[in-house]
């Protein structure tokens, strides 16, 4: 709408440590379906993603390629890096040359919904940069090398951010290069944007909008996934 050209990168190169399988997050199965389904079925839904970029780990391709092609907005599975930066980058550059907002997912979010979509696209579209976050409810504490406790930070100004993550191009871009000219190595996109001296806004998101890292996830995933249907 309104000369706007919206595509969604939706990363899913990383590994499975954490989670102790062999097998690809993405590829785990969540109620007889794999896990990215559930991620590329909202941006499907959603009326504001014009295509999507899946970036995943080369052994991982044509799985999910299988996969991500029965989606009609789907326009390329592409390699994914070593880093989280190099990934949305050939995320990026094979997103269509009409785009004018990049929206970065998490394909291991798979809860997330077309409303919380439109939600930050909606904010992103009049400031220039934003993402979903819900406010911290447990209190968090700074710990040092030695494992004692060094600072208590104030919960209240605390936020733990997720995805999307929805920037200008122009914008995104400046900051994409910048990362990539000085190897930074971060773990949301929002930090690029930060790194270049813009703001990026915070929208109020969904406590379920959890990402699958650990076993114990794929337990709360699947639980919440049922009730919704």
């Amino acid at each position: 709408m309104d000369g706007r050209y919206t595509s969604a990168i939706i990363v899913a190169a990383g590994d499975s440590t954490r989670m102790g399988y062999k097998l690809s997050k993405q590829l785990i199965p969540l109620n007889g379906h794999a896990a990215i389904e559930y991620t590329l079925k909202a941006f499907q839904s959603c009326a504001m993603i014009d295509e999507i970029v899946v970036a995943a780990r080369s052994k991982d391709i044509d799985d999910i390629a299988h996969i991500a092609f029965s989606f009609r907005k789907v326009s390329s599975v592409t390699a994914g890096g070593a880093t989280r930066v190099e990934s949305v980058r050939n995320g990026v550059r094979a997103a269509d040359k009409r785009t004018t907002h990049y929206v970065i997912h998490d394909g291991a979010r798979v809860l997330i919904t077309p409303e919380q979509i439109e939600k930050v696209l909606s904010a992103a579209y009049d400031c220039g940069a934003a993402t979903l976050g819900t406010p911290v409810i447990d209190t968090v504490k700074v710990v040092g090398d030695d494992g004692h406790i060094l600072s208590t930070p104030d919960r209240s100004t605390m936020w733990a951010v997720q995805t999307p993550q929805v920037f200008e191009k122009e914008l995104y871009k400046r900051a994409l290069a910048n990362a990539v000219d000085k190897g930074l190595n971060v773990t949301d996109d929002c930090s690029m944007v930060e790194a270049i001296g813009e703001r990026v806004r915070v929208v109020m998101g969904d406590y379920a909008n959890i990402k699958l890292t650990t076993p114990a996830d794929i337990t709360i995933a699947e639980a919440l996934l049922a009730k919704r249907k």
